[in-house]
């Protein structure tokens, strides 16, 4: 790839088909034409992104290191931002060891309201179980 190649938003939108593709991912612009069969995901993942800022997509689903790699593979050219294009995505790769406190601070409490909401649920339900069982025992005394 030639590193002068530029590329914009309006350039990358013209690649949508499945016969010429291309997506927008961290402000690089990859072709990913001859990738569309191969796709583990299927080829419709791809097409749904084709010709737009696919970051977010490509991040939320935890790619390997070997798909960076095949990434890495089809750079075609850089983005070149104008006016009017849509913002770009702060999405950083997962797979880098740095992460922000927010992020590990809203898994960990996510975390922590489920094990709470667990721990109520077993209350309630032995609750119920105790209340069913004095029931019992008051009617078979009558």
């Amino acid at each position: 790839m030639s590193e002068t190649q530029e590329m914009t938003f309006s350039d990358v939108a013209e690649h949508n088909s499945k016969k010429d593709l291309f997506l927008v991912i961290h402000d690089k612009v990859y072709d990913a034409t001859k990738f569309v069969d191969e796709h583990p995901g299927g080829e419709e993942v791809l097409l749904d992104v084709g010709g737009q800022d696919a970051t977010e997509a490509f991040e939320d689903v935890g790619h390997s290191d070997e798909a960076r790699q095949i990434l890495d593979g089809m750079e075609k050219a850089k983005l070149k931002r104008v006016s009017g294009d849509p913002e770009p995505h702060d999405s950083a790769p997962k797979s880098s060891s740095t992460s922000s406190p927010s992020s590990s601070n809203a898994d960990g409490s996510l975390g922590l309201m489920f094990y709470a909401l667990v721990l109520l649920g077993g209350g309630l339900a032995f609750g119920a179980y105790k209340y069913l069982q004095t029931q019992s025992a008051a009617g078979e005394s009558k």
